[in-house]
């Protein structure tokens, strides 16, 4: 990644560890200002302060995604502390337990839905709005590779993942002309704590998972990162509403 994002400001949910931290690092060290915005405000500030001692400008701030007003208040703070919104990444995300559809429990779906498609939902319509306001911008919202294929067991995950990529078409084709470009991207399985606790509760189905793999191994939280600064960046600048699936060819089949 040799793209220059000095003087530009990145907002990046789920961003105190694996794809989010590994994405605010990059947009940081490709001169970015980054805000670091978590669901742990301790955890969020640890990382900002981990760049701001390597000489980088970032911010840690509290944000609970499947609260809207917590979301705008994150939006709000980054703009105030940086003056304005060039990118954002919407990573936040949860697993739900791995459970067939008719063992499946209410509240354990309803809170897949409010982080990630709700939550999707809440950080485009305020990052839109600032973007709208200052007359351009980029957003790139994680969906996933059961955004693509199903994955029996995985029902409310897979639900949701499939509703980002509607989202993101359907604000693509809403602001496109406004100078605000909006993509996805469906990462396969990869290293984070998340696919770790995963493999940890369900090892033999996360096991099977992997092997089917047809590259042979996870993907790296740097894979992943690298790719959504190409989306932000001017190389991807035709870019409208598609979607990028950096899986080791998982959905290829």
């Amino acid at each position: 990644m040799n793209t220059s994002f000095q003087n530009k400001v990145a907002f990046v949910t789920g961003a105190a560890s694996g794809i989010g931290f590994a994405t605010a690092k990059m947009f940081a060290e490709a001169g970015a200002a980054v805000a670091i915005a978590g669901d742990h405000e301790k955890s969020a500030k640890a990382a900002a302060d981990s760049l701001t001692q390597a000489g980088h400008r970032a911010l840690g701030l509290r944000c609970d995604v499947s609260d809207e007003a917590s979301v705008a208040a994150a939006v709000d703070s980054t703009v105030s502390t940086f003056g304005c919104l060039d990118f954002a990444y919407n990573n936040a995300g949860v697993h739900a337990p791995s459970v067939e559809t008719a063992d499946a429990l209410a509240a354990d779906f309803d809170r897949v839905i409010a982080i990630n498609l709700r939550g999707v939902w809440a950080c485009m319509k305020h990052e839109i709005r600032q973007m709208r306001t200052q007359g351009g911008g980029v957003i790139v919202n994680c969906s996933s590779q059961s955004g693509l294929a199903g994955i029996a067991g995985l029902g409310a995950y897979t639900a949701s993942k499939h509703g980002v990529i509607g989202l993101t078409k359907a604000a693509a084709l809403e602001y496109a002309r406004q100078g605000i470009r909006i993509n996805a991207i469906c990462p396969g399985t990869v290293d984070t704590p998340m696919v770790a606790k995963a493999m940890a509760d369900h090892p033999e189905r996360m096991q099977a998972v992997i092997d089917d793999i047809p590259l042979g191994r996870m993907g790296t939280p740097d894979e992943i990162a690298a790719a959504v600064l190409w989306l932000c960046g001017p190389g991807a600048g035709f870019m409208i509403g598609q979607i990028i699936a950096p899986d080791g060819g998982y959905t290829a089949r």
